[in-house]
This record gives structure tokens, sequence and C-alpha cells, in this order.
């Protein structure tokens, strides 16, 4: 009978055979093209290539060399070592370039006038043509070195003059018409002679000193000065704009930046420190001035210059305009001032700037925000931790203001204008969340010119596109647009587009507007009750009250629809509880105040978490309420006077109540949260009992309760079950440990013997019960503790007769395959045996010398290392045995 393989191998077969075929034809098909190519005629300048054997492998050939049959590779082409010609080059200017330094400044004086001046215009003038001979013979990295070394000699040229034929002349005037001849000079030059790229960068270079040192040597006064970079400023962004190659409108972009930004600070100086209104007014033209030749370079310039120049005219109209009416009231109300011109910037959306020049404007309308709040942020930051310090002096009593509670030494009358900045800024911003529909049609001619909408044709025909682009803007064919939180047709901000163009949507900019109006808001009401230094009973008032409306705004649904945003609840709770901790932290002065913060903030968190929908937000106003309601049983044992570990148990009342309140709600999500945190509090219970051990002992086992009552519960019980056998046992272990015992067996096997019936009954009726549940308690409460005792007995019965338990408890659990008998007697036994071995280990070890422990050490990781994958099979095995016992 013919044997038939199974499917399988038969395919394999089959995939083998036809990958040998493919394999057969590939080679095939090389050869034939080899062969093709080898009766071709060979080109005339080609070198003879590779002839392979028949079925040889092809050499590798360099990299990038085009792909030849079987590997044939053209010879190479020698090239021109550029890099070397110019180094050759760069080094030999530099040569003549100090040879004629050192000839002015040494060998000058040996001349008469008339040789100095032949020979300084002789090789000046031979400097300067020949480059153009050069050029027209195509060497123009020698026509290059050479104008450079011309540069140098015109400036050597300029220092001779003064220093022979003009000695007396003013040092800096000179030198202000010497850069302007020289920039001209370069600049004749660059041009006639195009192809070289020194010149002109050169000719930018000295464009930019003729005014400054001229005003300078003049004693013009600043503003004069200020002019003057302004002037330089706007020759340079001309020349960057219009100018003629890279090099020179590279270095004009330099110079003007570096000159613009020296004439602004010039400026704002000028402004800030003028003595009235009409002091301020020179220095604010000059400001504008600067203004207007930034909005004018946006015109023309890229994206990102023309959104610099926005930001530089904003900036410059603020200081201008807002210097005014700040130099004349007082300069803690100045910043107002600049904080109205600030804001009035955001017009510019409404004018025919260019889109990226609008945008620059409008950041920096929010630098000027930004600005101004800043200032108010150390007042902040100050109403809010400055009642830290009442925790080291809890109800020292009520002061008598709202700062002296503060503990902060800031110049709060300097801060006189800050609430009303961050109270001006909030109502602005809840002003945008309330009418945001009708600003962002405000705002539509700027987001229409940001990109061509739905339908638009391309850059450049009429009536289509963006306005840069020639056409008229395209607005959104449907619907509403990001910007009024609305979902377009098709376009781009409607969400079709790539994520790299997509914009925030208009819900969610109107859900910042109105978040950053909820905590500017609450901040200045904060901050105007230090400045004003309210009574202190007014200002504790004050921030529940402003805790208890920020609830409110938290539980408050953020709107309805797809498209609300949850930025202004989500704040809402973030600066609730901020609120919340530091009115707490305030009200610690007073025992009366304490009370009352602390329970209306405790009732209003858990009125919160009651109106709340499901979600994170319930979750985290209950577990405030509980956290309250914790800080509240603290205080009362404050009250009675009882000290901290006496105290503890009453801290134990708000854990049971969220034990009960767990069982309560069974699967709701808010149980968890609140139980944890009822275990946090549990915690501290048990850190303020640490000094006294019966009372630790009787919070350890008031826990244990607590979890005991939670194991109840099926879907707490694996964790809560194990919790409580620890507490109640660990509670034993500190009872007998204050109780100065000795002997703990007398009182630890009563229990662990009808504890190992009760568990030998459930294992009995019950089969697949845990070990640890049935056996693992009762053998803790009598092992355990002997081990702690054994191990500072200094006889050798306790040890022995430990041993010999944990050893019976040992076998017994291997026999019957029980984890918890097998582990617990095992590290028993092990750490018993090793109290008893550590005396002769000590011994030993100082024995032997001292090389020789890092040497075993490094033999048992050698040992390890080579058998590492055998070591984790047998660690695998045992975890697997462990596994299956019960």
């Amino acid at each position: 009978m013919e044997h038939v393989p199974p499917p399988a191998e038969e395919l394999a077969r089959l995939d083998r055979e036809l990958a040998e075929l493919d394999a057969r034809r590939a080679q095939l098909l090389t050869r034939r093209a080899w062969l093709l190519a080898a009766l071709r005629p060979p080109a005339p300048t080609a070198a003879p290539g590779w002839n392979p054997s028949a079925w040889g492998a092809p050499p590798s050939g360099r990299t990038g060399a085009p792909a030849q049959p079987w590997g044939y590779v053209p010879p190479e082409q020698p090239s021109t070592p550029r890099s070397a010609q110019n180094v050759l080059l760069t080094l030999g200017g530099l040569l003549l370039t100090i040879a004629a330094i050192a000839f002015t400044l040494v060998s000058w004086g040996s001349m008469g006038i008339g040789g100095r001046s032949a020979v300084l215009a002789l090789v000046t003038v031979g400097a300067l043509a020949a480059p153009a001979v050069l050029l027209r013979r195509g060497l123009t990295a020698t026509a290059e070195a050479l104008a450079a070394l011309a540069l140098v000699l015109t400036l050597l040229d300029a220092y001779a003059v003064h220093a022979v034929a003009a000695p007396d002349t003013d040092g800096l005037g000179f030198t202000a018409v010497a850069a302007g001849v020289l920039a001209a000079l370069w600049t004749a030059y660059g041009l006639a002679l195009g192809k070289l790229h020194l010149p002109l960068p050169a000719a930018v270079v000295l464009a930019q000193w003729p005014l400054l040192f001229g005003t300078w040597a003049a004693g013009a006064p600043a503003l004069v000065v200020g002019w003057a970079l302004l002037a330089t400023a706007v020759l340079d962004g001309a020349i960057a704009l219009w100018g003629k190659g890279t090099g020179a409108r590279v270095t004009a972009c330099v110079g003007g930046s570096v000159m613009a930004f020296s004439a602004l600070v010039v400026g704002l100086t000028l402004s800030v420190t003028a003595s009235g209104p009409f002091g301020a007014l020179a220095p604010g033209a000059l400001l504008l001035t600067a203004a207007a030749a930034a909005v004018a370079g946006a015109w023309r310039a890229p994206r990102g210059f023309a959104r610099a120049g926005g930001v530089v005219a904003g900036l410059a109209v603020v200081a201008a305009v807002g210097g005014v009416p700040a130099a004349a009231v007082p300069e803690d109300w100045g910043v107002l001032a600049y904080l109205s011109v600030g804001l009035a910037l955001t017009a510019v959306v409404r004018t025919g700037l260019p889109r990226n020049a609008v945008l620059g404007v409008l950041v920096a309308s929010a630098a000027v925000v930004g600005g101004a709040l800043a200032g108010a942020l150390p007042g902040l930051a100050a109403v809010l931790l400055g009642p830290v310090t009442l925790l080291s002096d809890v109800w020292a009593g009520s002061p008598e203001g709202f700062r002296s509670a503060l503990g902060s030494t800031l110049p709060w009358t300097g801060l006189a204008a800050a609430p009303v900045v961050l109270a001006v800024s909030a109502g602005l911003l809840g002003a945008a969340y309330r009418w945001w529909p009708s600003l962002a049609r405000i705002a539509a001619p700027l987001i229409a010119r940001e990109e061509p909408g739905p339908g638009a044709g391309p850059a450049g025909a009429p009536g289509t596109g963006t306005p840069e682009a020639g056409g008229a803007a395209a607005g959104p064919a449907s619907g509403a647009p990001w910007y009024a939180g609305g979902r377009a047709g098709a376009p781009w901000f409607a969400g079709g587009a790539p994520a790299a163009r997509r914009r925030p949507s208009g819900a969610a900019l109107r859900g910042a507007a109105g978040a950053g109006a909820a905590v500017l808001g609450w901040g200045a009401l904060l901050l105007a009750g230090a400045v004003l230094d309210v009574p202190y009973a007014v200002a504790v008032a004050g921030e529940t009250v402003l805790v208890a409306g920020l609830l409110a705004l938290a539980v408050r649904r953020a709107g309805t629809g797809r498209n609300t945003s949850a930025a202004v609840p989500v704040t809402a709770l973030v600066v609730a509880l901020a609120g919340a901790v530091s009115a707490g932290l305030l009200s610690l002065a007073s025992e009366g105040a304490s009370y009352a913060v602390l329970g209306a903030l405790t009732a209003l968190f858990a009125g919160a978490s009651v109106r709340a929908g499901a979600g994170v937000g319930r979750a985290v106003f209950a577990v405030a309420a509980t956290v309250g309601a914790t800080v509240l049983t603290g205080f009362a044992g404050r009250s009675l006077g009882l000290a901290p570990h006496e105290a503890a148990p009453l801290v134990l009342l708000v854990p049971a109540l969220t034990v009960l309140f767990g069982a309560r709600l069974r699967r709701n999500p808010v149980a968890l949260p609140v139980e944890l945190t009822g275990a946090v509090g549990a915690l501290v219970a048990v850190g303020l009992a640490v000094p006294d051990a019966p009372f630790l002992a009787l919070v350890l086992a008031l826990c244990g309760v607590l979890a005991a009552g939670a194991a109840v519960r099926p879907e707490r019980r694996p964790v809560a079950g194990y919790l409580a056998a620890a507490l109640f046992v660990l509670a034993t272990w500190v009872r007998l440990a204050a109780s100065e015992v000795s002997f703990p067996e007398a009182y630890t096997l009563p229990v662990t013997v009808p504890a190992l019936v009760v568990g030998f009954l459930r294992r009995d009726k019950d089969p697949e019960a845990s070990s640890w549940t049935a056996y693992g308690p009762g053998l803790a409460v009598t092992l355990l503790p002997s081990l702690a005792v054994a191990w500072t007995d200094p006889d050798w019965q306790r040890p022995l007769l430990l041993g010999v338990a944990a050893l019976v408890v040992t076998l017994l659990g291997a026999r019957y395959r029980l984890q918890a008998l097998l582990l617990l007697g095992g590290a028993v036994l092990a750490l018993d045996g090793l109290h008893e071995l550590a005396p002769y280990v000590v011994q030993v070890a100082g024995a032997l010398p001292r090389w020789l422990p890092p040497a075993l050490a490094g033999l048992l990781l050698l040992v390890v290392g080579a058998t590492y994958e055998q070591r984790l099979r047998d660690a695998r095995r045992l975890k697997d045995a462990l596994g299956r016992m019960r």
C-alpha cells in the first residue's frame, strides 16, 4: 500500500520544494543576465569588470555604486579635494591679514606720509580688484579669501586715516562716519560682484553703528539713542525683507532683532521711570513707532517672524499706552493700567491685520494678563499656606485679624491692586464663558483666514483660498465651527483633517474660560480679605462659604450634549478641596472655630456626595467627608483632655462607621474609597496608641474586630479575613509584651488548641477549604510569639522544644499537602535553627580570611548563573507544588 502522509506534513514538503524551485529559478535568471551583459560590446571608457565563475558568489561592491550583473563595480573617479583647498585658502587669507595688521601697527612709523598712503592705497585697490579677475576665471574660493583680506584692509585704512590725517577728531564720531562710508562702499562692491558672499553681510554689520555711535558722540539723551536704535532696526528689517542674498538677510535679521530689543528696553525703561504722564508721552511715541514697524514687517514676513512681530507690537503698545496712566497713579496700582491695555488688545481680531500677526498680538495680550496675575501669586500663596503655622500651637486663641492668623510678613499694602486684578480677570473670563457663541462669531474672521474652507479652490484662485493667497477667506460650509462649540460638516476644525491640524474644540475652550473664572474669582475674594485684614471670624466664615459655593458649582453638570466640557466642575472640585484644607488650617486658632468649620465642611462634602452623579466626583466628596469626620473625632479627644493614646479608640469611631457604610452600599463604587479612607483613619489611631503598649493592644484588637466585620461580606473576605487574623495575633503579642510575660505559651496554647480543632472540623466538612484559613491563625498564635521569645532566651530548652514542634508541623504539612503547615512550620524551624547556629557562624566568620566570603559569594553567583535555567525550572516546579497544596 502506498503511504499517504498527513496533510500538515505534505504541505510542509510542498513548501520546501517550491522554495527550492524559486531559488533555482533566481539563480538561472541571474546567470542569464550576466551572459547577456557579457555578449554586449563594452563601453569605451569602462574598465573590465569582474568575471565570475559559473555559480560563484559575487563580491561586495562599494556603497552607492549602481547595481551591475553579478557584482560588477565600475572604477571610481578621482574627486577634487575641496576641503583641503578651503583650508589652504583660509590659512593664506589669515596670514595675509595678520601681516597687514602688523605692518600697519608696527612698520607704519618708519615710512613717510607718501609711502604710507601709496602702500595702503595700492594694497587695498589690489585686494579689491583681484576678486573680479578671479571670478571671471571661476576661482570663487580664492576670490572670497581676497575679499576678506580687502575688508580687513579697508578697516585698517580707516584707522590709518584717523591716526594720521585726523588725530584730533572725536573717536566715536569718526567711527560713525567711517562705518557709514564703509557700509556704502561694501554694499556697492557686493552688488557689483554678486557671486561673492562676504561683502553684503559685512556691509550690513557695518551699517549697525553709524546712527548709534553718532548719537552717542553727540551726547544725545537716552530717548534719541532709542530712536537711533529703532531706525537701525527698521533699516535691518527692510534689508531682511528685500535684501539680496541669504547671508545679508540673515545678518540683517539678527542685527535688527538686537537693535529692536535695545530700542524697546530704552523706551520701556524711560516710560516706567517717567515722573508723570507727560514724561511718559515721548517714550510712548518711541514704543508706538516700534509697534507700527513690527506690524508693517509682519505683512511680508514668514509665519514665525510675523507672529514674533505681533508679540513685539502688542507688548510695545501695552508699554506705550499703559505707561501714561500708570505714571499718574500710585506705583501699586500701575498694573491695572497695563492690564486694561493688554485686555483691549483682544480687539485686534476685528482688524485686517494678517492672521499670524493677530495671533502674536493675542499672545502678547495673554502674556500681559499672565504677568499681572503672577504679581498676585505671593499674596495668594500666603493666604493658602500661611495657616500651616497654626499647627505648632493649636487652639491658642482667636487672633484679631486675618493677617495675624497667616503669620506672613508680606507688604500687604503693596498688594492692594492684586485682588482687583484677579477680580477683573475672573469677570472677563466669566463673561466669555457666558457669552461664548457671540464671542466666537466675532472671532470668526480670524479663524476663517486660518485655513481654506470646504470647497475652497487652489491658492490664488479668485474668491477661494486664504487671504494671503490672494483670495477671499472661505468660511465653513455648514454647522458651527470648533470655536463656537459645534461641529461643521467636513472642514479640518470639525475633526475631519489629520490630527496635526486639529484645534481644541469650542467646548474645551469655553470650559477653560469657566474654570479660570472660578479659580480667579475664588483667589480674588481670599486675597481681598487679607488685604483688607477682615476680622478672624469673618475670614473663617468667608472661606467656608467659598468652599460651599465651589461645591455647588462642582455638583452641577457642565451642560448637556456631547460637546460639554467637564473643566468647570473638575476645577471647582479641586479648588474646593484646596479651600477646605486652607479653611481647616485657619480654624485651628480657636476651638469653637475648629468644630464649626470642620463640622460644616464635613456636612457640605457629605451633601455634595449625595447630590453628585455617579463617578469619581462622588467618591472624592465621600472621602473628603470621611476625612473631616475623622479629624472631628480627634478634636473631641483633645477637648475631653485625653492623651493621644487615650484618644485613639475614639478615632476608631469613623472607621467603624465606614465598615457599616460599606456593608450598606455593598457593591456601590463609593464604598471601596470610603472604606479605604476609614482604614487610613484606623492607621492614624494605631499611630496615636504606639507610645502606650496596653492601649496599642486594645486598638489593634478593635481594628481586628472592624476587619472581621468587613470580612463578613464575601467581596471583602479574601483581604479582610487575613487582616483580621493578623491584627488579633498582633494584639495578643503586644498585650503579652506589655504584661512582661516570659512564658507566652501558657496564654497562647489554650487559644491554639481549640482553634486547630475548629479548623480540623471545617476541613472535615469542606476538604477544599484553605489550610491558611483552617490552621494558619491557630498555629501562628503560638509559634510566632514563641519564636520571638526564643531569640532572646539564653537557655536551650525553649529553642529545642520550638524546633521539635516546628519540625512536626512541617512534616505534617508535607505529608498531607497542607501549604500553611509546611510554610509556617518550615519558616519557624529555619529561623530557630539560625538562632542556634548564629554564634558558631559568627565565630567561624571571624576566623576566616577576609577575602574568603567575597570569593565564596562570587563562586556561588557563578554556579547559579551557569545553571540559571535549571534553577528557574526548579523554582517553577516548587511554586507549582506549593500552589497545588491547600
